[in-house]
């Protein structure tokens, strides 16, 4: 590990010199090649300690969390571990033994909490993207003081085993960009059911996209709140006037059962939650937290078994009362915060301003929706300052498209798997990541599985006359060689669609991979192949095309 020096941006390192073997080692075709990512500092990378912001908790995994494994995998480098409000407990980026990483639009301003460190490391060019974790706003806050896109995923769509809980009912691991697309990329490969994580859900992704023009909700004028900052209340109508430019239909909604859930989650026994996960070390070691992070913490030992259920049943009523809007609207628009403080300010009235960041955050995860944070103008002070796009759950692909809609950017890629049940193709040619059919799995919602080898018993032919080049699989037996393949994963449906394409001479059979395992994939006739190039010596198709064929 290196030494994290003066840079309260980072916790811990990685060598540089294993960073740099990563980047090597990456394959070029992998979906996230080479892109470099950080990982809050309560989320394990195997091999660095993981400290959640408190140095007298740290111990060092020895695997990565599964959403971080699934990115390396992926061909993704991290970098080390970011700084964090203590215990992933606040929303202003200050909270921290280790300081205050620094906001590069302004040094005098919170960088927003608890995702700080992941969100600073993006904003300042350090990586291509970073991992946060968001429970009650921490992916969008510091999303929108830093000029980000803040992607919240519905909850349990990534695991969140190797996280360190917060509420671990709400938590959810969050994702930092420049740009949606790049959010979409970096979901489709993280995404995935983890059957050992309790609060784990297979996507189900509704069948029906938003309505054309969407419909986009915003609160009633009387509900909005930006605490005093013309400029951000300037900003926000700006916002809502895009929307009308873009043919958006607006539709002014009652915010109240939103910002009536906002409330329990600290003013009623969430907090407790909190204290279930941390309650003997707080016990132990008293004088380890930040005196902040103390006073909420200890506040969970108060709260009955009763207050909870009560808790609980008004959130039920709250829920059922704030899904009627769904019928109306595609997509919430709110502020993602009303204003932005300086770090002064924080550290003066820390709970009080605190809370009025959570005004449009803390609802979310409560009443099971998604949503991605996004750059909306810079305020008076020149600081940035964003909006964020809400949907139910499961409609992550939904508030991608919208959010990339109003910065200008391209359609996303799909980044949720189809709906229903899924089955597993293992692709060998022009269908690889990156090349020229590679759409052909993408506008089916297939997601990229695993870059593997077959077994040692296939050879590789380049078939001659097709467009785009193709090659074509064959299985030979003792005299073969082990060829790459990807193997992705898609719906039943999507899969029937895809295979009733395909041309002679190739089929779908049965392939042995070099694990043992067995999956669909292409194949060729025989026949085919008598008067066609072996290229098995190059390993794979991407190979043979590198090397000039």
């Amino acid at each position: 590990m290196e030494a994290r020096g003066a840079d309260p941006v980072w916790i811990s390192r990685l060598p540089r010199a294993e960073v740099l073997e990563r980047v090597a080692a990456a394959p070029a075709g992998a979906p996230l090649a080479r892109r470099l990512f950080a990982v809050k500092d309560n989320i394990d990378l195997a091999g660095l300690p993981t400290t959640a912001g408190c140095p007298d908790y740290a111990y060092t995994p020895g695997a990565s969390a599964p959403v971080v494994q699934r990115l390396i995998e992926a061909g993704a480098v991290p970098l080390g571990k970011t700084n964090l409000d203590q215990f992933a407990t606040g929303l202003v980026g200050v909270r921290s033994p280790y300081g205050v990483p620094v906001n590069p639009y302004g040094s005098a301003y919170i960088p927003g909490g608890s995702s700080s460190g992941s969100a600073v490391a993006v904003a300042a060019g350090l990586c291509d993207f970073a991992l946060g974790t968001d429970t009650a706003g921490s992916g969008r806050v510091p999303a929108a003081f830093n000029n980000l896109v803040g992607l919240k995923p519905t909850r349990g769509l990534l695991s969140t085993r190797g996280v360190v809980p917060a509420c671990r009912t709400l938590d959810c691991v969050s994702i930092f960009t420049r740009t949606v697309a790049a959010a979409a990329e970096v979901l489709a490969v993280a995404a995935g059911y983890d059957p050992l994580d309790p609060y784990s859900r297979r996507a189900a992704p509704p069948v029906a996209d938003e309505s054309s023009p969407p419909r986009v909700g915003v609160p009633r004028a009387d509900q909005l709140e930006f605490f005093g900052d013309r400029s951000a209340e300037a900003l926000f109508i700006q916002a809502v006037e895009r929307w009308r430019a873009l043919g958006a239909k607006i539709v002014e909604i009652d915010f109240a059962p939103f910002l009536a859930a906002a409330r329990l989650l600290y003013e009623g026994p969430w907090v407790a939650e909190r204290y279930a996960a941390l309650g003997d070390f707080i016990e132990r070691t008293p004088h380890s937290l930040h005196p902040v992070t103390r006073t909420i913490l200890e506040g969970g030992k108060a709260p009955t078994a009763a207050g909870a259920f009560a808790a609980m049943y008004k959130l039920a009523t709250l829920r059922r009362q704030s899904e009627t809007v769904w019928a109306d609207i595609d997509v919430l628009c709110t502020p993602t915060a009303g204003t932005i403080y300086t770090v002064a300010e924080v550290e003066a009235d820390p709970v009080r301003l605190n809370s009025n960041l959570g005004y449009y955050t803390n609802y979310l995860n409560l009443l099971d929706l998604c949503a991605v944070a996004v750059p909306a103008g810079f305020l008076a002070s020149q600081m940035p300052w964003g909006v964020t796009l809400v949907a139910p759950a499961f409609c992550d692909d939904r508030v991608l498209r919208l959010g990339a809609r109003f910065l200008g950017e391209s359609a996303p890629v799909r980044a949720l798997p189809a709906e229903g049940p899924t089955t597993r193709i293992a692709v060998c040619g022009a269908h690889l990541s990156g090349l020229p059919l590679n759409w052909q799995l993408t506008q089916l919602g297939a997601k990229l599985v695993s870059t593997t080898r077959t077994a040692p018993v296939y050879k590789l032919y380049a078939l001659p006359g097709t467009v785009p080049p193709k090659p074509g699989l064959v299985r030979v037996g003792e005299d073969g060689a082990a060829i790459e393949v990807e193997v992705w994963e898609v719906s039943v449906a999507g899969y029937g669609r895809f295979v009733s394409g395909i041309p002679a001479p190739l089929g779908i059979g049965t392939v042995t991979l070099e694990d043992g395992t067995s999956v669909q994939s292409f194949l060729c006739e025989a026949v085919a192949v008598r008067a066609a190039r072996d290229v098995s010596v190059f390993g794979g198709w991407r190979a043979f095309l590198a090397a000039g064929g």
